[in-house]
């Protein structure tokens, strides 16, 4: 089963995600966030993120783009939560040094993490930002992410079993 849990920030995606799994055992955490050893309070938040999960769960912390695709490449006995795929665009973006460059720069990226994730065999919860439903952002850089993450979206919720929007802390099922 494939699932994809979209949500705004701080909409309560991640606590969804983690109910789908909490009772399975035992759950591999794909940790997306990348730390950044000048930016203390990204640091903090990664920590209380995982503070705040199970001791027992098994985090794998990716520190590329093509980590992550590494990490759904193998398999795992349970279930696998993915949190969260607009930092991983971050960091493929990051990678590349596209966020000057035109659109369609990360695609190959964005291509391997579809099909690893259209093979994924077997059970799957992928965290991941809805954006769009605002004003258009004033940034070139901004209007990249938005129209990729929309686009990395659409493709994943295609390979999806199931997809959740996520506001206020209540899930609609969407798929």
């Amino acid at each position: 089963m494939r699932s994809l849990i979209l949500g705004g920030a701080r909409s309560g995606k991640s606590a969804h995600a983690e109910g789908l799994v909490a009772r399975a055992e035992p759950v591999r955490y794909v940790a997306t966030g990348r730390r950044n050893p000048s930016d203390d309070d990204w640091s903090s938040r990664i920590d209380r993120h995982r503070d705040s999960r199970p001791a027992h769960w098994l985090t794998v912390e990716v520190a590329s783009a093509a980590d992550l695709v590494a990490v759904l490449s193998d398999s795992h006995r349970g279930p696998t939560l993915v949190d969260d795929l607009g930092t991983w665009l971050t960091g493929a973006f990051d990678d590349l040094a596209a966020w000057d460059s035109p659109r369609g720069t990360v695609t190959p990226a964005v291509d391997a993490l579809v099909d690893v994730v259209a093979r994924y065999t077997g059970d799957l919860v992928m965290v991941t930002p809805e954006v769009g439903l605002g004003v258009v952002p004033e940034s070139a850089a901004g209007r990249l992410f938005r129209d990729e993450i929309g686009s990395l979206n659409s493709r994943l919720a295609d390979q999806c079993d199931s997809v959740h929007l996520v506001v206020a802390g209540l899930a609609v099922e969407l798929k």
